[in-house]
Protein backbone atom coordinates (compact mmCIF):
# COMPACT_ATOMS: atom_id res chain seq x y z
CA UNK A 1 0.00 0.00 0.00
CA UNK A 2 3.17 2.22 0.73
CA UNK A 3 4.64 1.47 -2.26
CA UNK A 4 1.42 2.23 -4.38
CA UNK A 5 0.96 5.72 -2.68
CA UNK A 6 4.61 6.50 -3.18
CA UNK A 7 4.11 5.43 -7.08
CA UNK A 8 0.49 7.83 -7.25
CA UNK A 9 2.80 10.68 -5.81
CA UNK A 10 5.39 10.86 -7.98
CA UNK A 11 3.08 10.57 -10.70
CA UNK A 12 0.92 13.22 -10.29
CA UNK A 13 4.21 15.29 -9.06
CA UNK A 14 5.62 14.79 -12.26
CA UNK A 15 2.44 15.41 -14.56
CA UNK A 16 1.61 18.48 -12.02
CA UNK A 17 5.56 19.79 -13.06
CA UNK A 18 4.92 18.87 -16.68
CA UNK A 19 1.69 20.62 -17.22
CA UNK A 20 2.99 23.83 -15.06
CA UNK A 21 5.89 24.05 -17.66
CA UNK A 22 3.51 23.99 -20.87
CA UNK A 23 1.24 26.74 -19.63
CA UNK A 24 4.20 28.44 -18.62
CA UNK A 25 5.92 28.14 -22.11
CA UNK A 26 2.92 28.38 -24.25
CA UNK A 27 2.03 31.71 -22.04
CA UNK A 28 5.38 33.63 -22.07
CA UNK A 29 7.06 31.97 -25.29
CA UNK A 30 4.04 33.30 -27.34
CA UNK A 31 4.97 36.43 -29.92
CA UNK A 32 3.00 39.71 -29.50
CA UNK A 33 2.52 42.43 -31.65
CA UNK A 34 2.96 44.75 -28.51
CA UNK A 35 1.42 47.75 -29.53
CA UNK A 36 0.15 50.27 -28.12
CA UNK A 37 -3.69 52.33 -29.04
CA UNK A 38 -4.59 55.75 -28.19
CA UNK A 39 -7.28 55.86 -25.36
CA UNK A 40 -9.84 57.50 -27.81
CA UNK A 41 -10.47 58.11 -31.52
CA UNK A 42 -10.77 61.39 -32.72
CA UNK A 43 -13.19 63.09 -35.62
CA UNK A 44 -10.90 65.97 -37.23
CA UNK A 45 -11.11 67.75 -40.49
CA UNK A 46 -10.00 65.42 -43.28
CA UNK A 47 -9.93 66.25 -46.97
CA UNK A 48 -12.33 68.85 -47.02
CA UNK A 49 -14.54 66.35 -45.05
CA UNK A 50 -14.05 64.54 -41.75
CA UNK A 51 -12.45 61.56 -40.30
CA UNK A 52 -12.64 59.15 -37.66
CA UNK A 53 -8.92 58.80 -36.32
CA UNK A 54 -7.05 56.70 -34.31
CA UNK A 55 -3.23 56.07 -33.69
CA UNK A 56 -1.41 53.40 -32.55
CA UNK A 57 2.45 53.06 -31.76
CA UNK A 58 4.75 49.98 -31.07
CA UNK A 59 6.15 50.59 -27.58
CA UNK A 60 9.07 47.33 -27.76
CA UNK A 61 11.96 47.08 -30.10
CA UNK A 62 10.38 44.93 -32.36
CA UNK A 63 10.89 45.44 -35.95
CA UNK A 64 7.00 45.14 -37.11
CA UNK A 65 6.82 45.11 -40.90
CA UNK A 66 3.92 44.41 -43.78
CA UNK A 67 1.58 45.65 -41.02
CA UNK A 68 -2.66 45.56 -42.07
CA UNK A 69 -5.43 47.13 -40.43
CA UNK A 70 -9.03 46.16 -41.21
CA UNK A 71 -11.34 48.17 -38.93
CA UNK A 72 -15.02 47.62 -38.53
CA UNK A 73 -17.94 49.14 -36.62
CA UNK A 74 -21.47 48.04 -34.86
CA UNK A 75 -24.06 51.06 -34.86
CA UNK A 76 -27.19 49.79 -33.03
CA UNK A 77 -30.32 51.82 -34.26
CA UNK A 78 -34.16 51.49 -33.81
CA UNK A 79 -36.65 50.40 -36.23
CA UNK A 80 -40.32 50.08 -36.00
CA UNK A 81 -39.87 50.09 -32.57
CA UNK A 82 -37.15 47.19 -32.34
CA UNK A 83 -33.57 48.01 -31.91
CA UNK A 84 -30.77 46.29 -34.03
CA UNK A 85 -27.05 45.94 -34.03
CA UNK A 86 -25.71 46.86 -38.02
CA UNK A 87 -22.61 46.14 -38.75
CA UNK A 88 -20.06 47.70 -41.75
CA UNK A 89 -16.24 47.28 -42.32
CA UNK A 90 -14.91 50.87 -42.24
CA UNK A 91 -12.35 51.79 -45.46
CA UNK A 92 -9.30 53.55 -43.93
CA UNK A 93 -7.44 55.85 -45.80
CA UNK A 94 -4.10 53.67 -45.36
CA UNK A 95 -4.70 49.79 -44.88
CA UNK A 96 -1.32 48.57 -44.78
CA UNK A 97 2.61 50.25 -44.33
CA UNK A 98 6.13 47.85 -44.87
CA UNK A 99 7.64 49.08 -41.68
CA UNK A 100 5.87 50.31 -38.15
CA UNK A 101 8.44 52.01 -36.73
CA UNK A 102 6.98 55.17 -35.02
CA UNK A 103 3.14 55.73 -34.92
CA UNK A 104 0.46 55.12 -37.01
CA UNK A 105 -2.99 57.12 -36.95
CA UNK A 106 -5.52 55.27 -38.85
CA UNK A 107 -7.98 57.28 -40.61
CA UNK A 108 -11.26 56.73 -42.01
CA UNK A 109 -13.21 59.51 -44.78
CA UNK A 110 -16.25 60.00 -43.68
CA UNK A 111 -17.91 60.89 -46.93
CA UNK A 112 -20.84 59.35 -48.34
CA UNK A 113 -19.63 55.83 -48.47
CA UNK A 114 -19.31 55.86 -44.76
CA UNK A 115 -21.91 54.28 -42.28
CA UNK A 116 -21.32 57.85 -40.31
CA UNK A 117 -21.75 60.35 -43.14
CA UNK A 118 -24.46 63.15 -41.70
CA UNK A 119 -23.52 62.20 -38.37
CA UNK A 120 -23.78 65.59 -36.11
CA UNK A 121 -21.39 65.32 -32.81
CA UNK A 122 -24.66 64.70 -30.99
CA UNK A 123 -25.18 61.62 -32.63
CA UNK A 124 -21.50 60.37 -32.18
CA UNK A 125 -22.28 61.09 -28.27
CA UNK A 126 -25.31 59.67 -28.19
CA UNK A 127 -25.79 56.71 -30.98
CA UNK A 128 -24.15 53.57 -29.31
CA UNK A 129 -21.08 52.77 -31.34
CA UNK A 130 -18.06 50.58 -30.91
CA UNK A 131 -14.99 50.76 -33.49
CA UNK A 132 -13.06 47.49 -33.60
CA UNK A 133 -10.16 47.00 -34.75
CA UNK A 134 -7.58 44.34 -35.74
CA UNK A 135 -3.87 44.92 -36.23
CA UNK A 136 -2.02 42.33 -38.22
CA UNK A 137 2.08 42.19 -38.84
CA UNK A 138 5.01 40.10 -39.74
CA UNK A 139 7.41 40.12 -36.29
CA UNK A 140 11.54 39.67 -37.64
CA UNK A 141 12.82 38.85 -34.49
CA UNK A 142 10.27 35.74 -34.19
CA UNK A 143 10.40 35.57 -37.46
CA UNK A 144 5.96 34.84 -36.97
CA UNK A 145 2.60 36.98 -37.85
CA UNK A 146 1.35 38.67 -35.04
CA UNK A 147 -1.95 39.81 -34.00
CA UNK A 148 -3.16 42.61 -31.73
CA UNK A 149 -7.05 44.25 -31.34
CA UNK A 150 -8.62 46.87 -30.16
CA UNK A 151 -11.82 49.02 -29.90
CA UNK A 152 -13.68 52.31 -29.49
CA UNK A 153 -16.85 53.57 -27.94
CA UNK A 154 -19.33 55.99 -28.38
CA UNK A 155 -17.71 57.82 -24.92
CA UNK A 156 -14.41 57.17 -26.34
CA UNK A 157 -14.92 59.41 -29.30
CA UNK A 158 -13.78 63.02 -29.34
CA UNK A 159 -15.33 65.71 -31.79
CA UNK A 160 -13.95 68.07 -33.05
CA UNK A 161 -9.96 67.38 -32.38
CA UNK A 162 -6.58 66.13 -33.79
CA UNK A 163 -3.80 64.45 -32.50
CA UNK A 164 -0.60 66.40 -31.66
CA UNK A 165 2.65 65.05 -32.95
CA UNK A 166 3.92 62.81 -30.68
CA UNK A 167 7.51 62.16 -32.54
CA UNK A 168 10.39 65.29 -32.81
CA UNK A 169 14.04 64.98 -34.20
CA UNK A 170 16.67 64.05 -31.33
CA UNK A 171 18.82 67.12 -30.54
CA UNK A 172 21.86 66.07 -32.45
CA UNK A 173 19.61 65.37 -35.72
CA UNK A 174 20.72 61.69 -36.07
CA UNK A 175 17.72 60.06 -35.06
CA UNK A 176 13.87 60.71 -34.14
CA UNK A 177 12.23 60.33 -30.66
CA UNK A 178 8.73 59.05 -30.04
CA UNK A 179 7.36 60.08 -27.01
CA UNK A 180 4.59 57.43 -26.26
CA UNK A 181 3.38 59.50 -23.77
CA UNK A 182 1.75 62.30 -25.93
CA UNK A 183 -0.48 59.06 -27.81
CA UNK A 184 -3.59 60.64 -26.51
CA UNK A 185 -2.60 64.42 -26.88
CA UNK A 186 -4.50 66.38 -29.19
CA UNK A 187 -5.90 69.95 -29.40
CA UNK A 188 -9.39 71.49 -30.62
CA UNK A 189 -9.78 72.42 -34.22
CA UNK A 190 -12.52 74.18 -36.52
CA UNK A 191 -14.59 71.70 -38.19
CA UNK A 192 -15.46 72.25 -42.18
CA UNK A 193 -18.74 73.41 -42.90
CA UNK A 194 -20.51 70.30 -44.26
CA UNK A 195 -24.04 70.15 -45.43
CA UNK A 196 -25.53 67.24 -43.94
CA UNK A 197 -27.55 64.43 -45.20
CA UNK A 198 -31.44 65.07 -44.49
Amino acid sequence: MASLVATFEAFLGLLTFAIATGLFYGRFSRPRAYLKFSDIAVIAPFQDVTGLMFRLAPFKNNALTNADVVVSTAIEVSENGETKTNFYTLKTHLSHINTLALNWTVVHKIDENSPFFGFTKDDFYNTPIEIIVHVRAFDEVFSNTVVQRASYVSKEIVYGVKFVPMYYPAKNKEFTLLDLDKINDYMAVDMPNIVEEE
